[in-house]
C-alpha cells in the first residue's frame, strides 16, 4: 500500500498536500504513512481508493507542478538576509558558513511546518553542508546598491568572511508568521559555531538522502529526525 501510494501520487503529479487535504490529514503525517510509521485507518483506505479510482478514470494527463520545487522568491530572500544579518550579524560566530546554515534552517523549518515555502531558495550538498544556489548573485547585487557591505574576519584562528547590513530589511514583505519562524530559527542557532551547525546539518533528511551537489528536496524535510522537526503531527 505505501509504494503504491507513493508511485500513484507522483504518476498524477500530486503533491503530499494534495493527498493529504483529500483523505482528511495533515500532510505531516500523510508523510508518516508514506515511511511506513502509520497505517491507514479502513475509511482513509476507502477514500484512498476512490480518490485513485477517480483520477484513474479522468486523468487529463497534465502533471501538477509539485510544491517542493524550489519557488524562489529572491526579494523575500533579501529582505530575510537584511533581517537576519540586523539581528545576528555582527555576532562573532556568524560568518557566511553559519549564515547559509541559517537560511537553510528558515526555508526549511517553514516548509515543514505550514507546507509553504519562505524564501524557496535552491539549497544544494555541499562539504560542510547546505548552501543556497541564489546566495552569491543576489548577495552581489546588494552589495553594489549598497545594501550589505563584505569584511574579512578571524574567528578563532579561522579566516572568516561576514555580510553586514546597511539598509533596513522592509519588513511589510515579511508576515507575522515568517517573522516568528526567522525569530525561532535565530533563537535556536545563530549561537552555534560553523562547525556544529554544519555537523547538525549534516545529521537533518533533507541532506542525508541527497548525493553530492545534488540540490535537496523540500519534501524530504517530512520525514526529519524528532531532533530537527518542528511541524505539528498527529498521533500514530
Amino acid at each position: 500500500m505505501v509504494l503504491n501510494l507513493i508511485e500513484q501520487r507522483k504518476k498524477f503529479g500530486l503533491s503530499q498536500g494534495d493527498v493529504a487535504l483529500r483523505l482528511g490529514l495533515t500532510r505531516q503525517t500523510l508523510a508518516k504513512v508514506e515511511s511506513g510509521e502509520r497505517e491507514l485507518t479502513n475509511p482513509e483506505k476507502q477514500a484512498l481508493e476512490e480518490m485513485l479510482a477517480a483520477f484513474n478514470a479522468d486523468n487529463d494527463g497534465e502533471e501538477e507542478l509539485r510544491v517542493n520545487i524550489p519557488q524562489k522568491n529572491l526579494e523575500k530572500f533579501e529582505q530575510v538576509l537584511l533581517y537576519v544579518l540586523e539581528k545576528v550579524g555582527a555576532k562573532p560566530n556568524v560568518g557566511m558558513t553559519v549564515l547559509y546554515k541559517l537560511l537553510y534552517f528558515i526555508d526549511f523549518d517553514y516548509y515543514e511546518k505550514y507546507g509553504e515555502q519562505l524564501m524557496g531558495l535552491t539549497y544544494f550538498k555541499n562539504t560542510h553542508g547546505p548552501a543556497p544556489r541564489e546566495f552569491k548573485k543576489v548577495v552581489d547585487a546588494m552589495k553594489e546598491k549598497g545594501e550589505v557591505v563584505e569584511v574579512k574576519s578571524k574567528y578563532f584562528a579561522h579566516e572568516q568572511k561576514k555580510f553586514l547590513p546597511t539598509a533596513e530589511p522592509n519588513l511589510a514583505l515579511l508576515n507575522g508568521r515568517e517573522l516568528e519562524m526567522i525569530d525561532d530559527v535565530l533563537s535556536r542557532y545563530s549561537d552555534k559555531s560553523a562547525t556544529q551547525l554544519s555537523d547538525m546539518s549534516h545529521r537533518d533528511t533533507p541532506w542525508r538522502v541527497a548525493k553530492n551537489g545534488e540540490n535537496l528536496e523540500y519534501e524530504h524535510a517530512f520525514y526529519r529526525p524528532d531532533e530537527f522537526s518542528v511541524g505539528a503531527y498527529d498521533p500514530l
